[in-house]
């Protein structure tokens, strides 16, 4: 097992399986109730963080590589693109379960809550 603190992670590259970028971690969405980590929050697109969308995207979806000091994520830039995504200035509610609910269904992963 191991531990890190969230500020260790934030900036953590995200790749496809294939190895193209696919952002970088920006925030951990933490369920306070279970006190788990329930989402990473990965910058993707722009230029130096201007016209960047941010995507809320469950932990059951990243993969620690270790040896690569990355998270793979089963999936690619397209798809990631046509997932929900916001901006820096408008937040989803995390806590809307009808939302998390499709977040999980984007990625294919069962809710963390169940």
């Amino acid at each position: 097992m191991t531990i890190l603190s969230t500020s260790t992670l934030e900036g953590t590259d995200v790749k496809s399986p294939a190895g193209e970028g696919l952002g970088e971690i920006k925030d951990l969405m933490i369920d306070l109730s279970s006190g788990r980590v329930a989402y990473a929050v990965i910058e993707f697109g722009g230029l130096l963080g201007i016209g960047s969308k941010l995507f809320a995207v469950p932990m059951q979806a990243l993969k620690q590589d270790a040896a690569n000091k990355c998270f793979v994520m089963d999936t690619n830039k397209e798809a990631l693109e046509n997932a929900s995504g916001f901006d820096k200035d408008h937040w989803p509610d995390f806590a809307d379960r009808k939302w998390q609910t499709a977040v999980h269904a984007h990625y294919n992963t069962p809710p963390y809550w169940g």
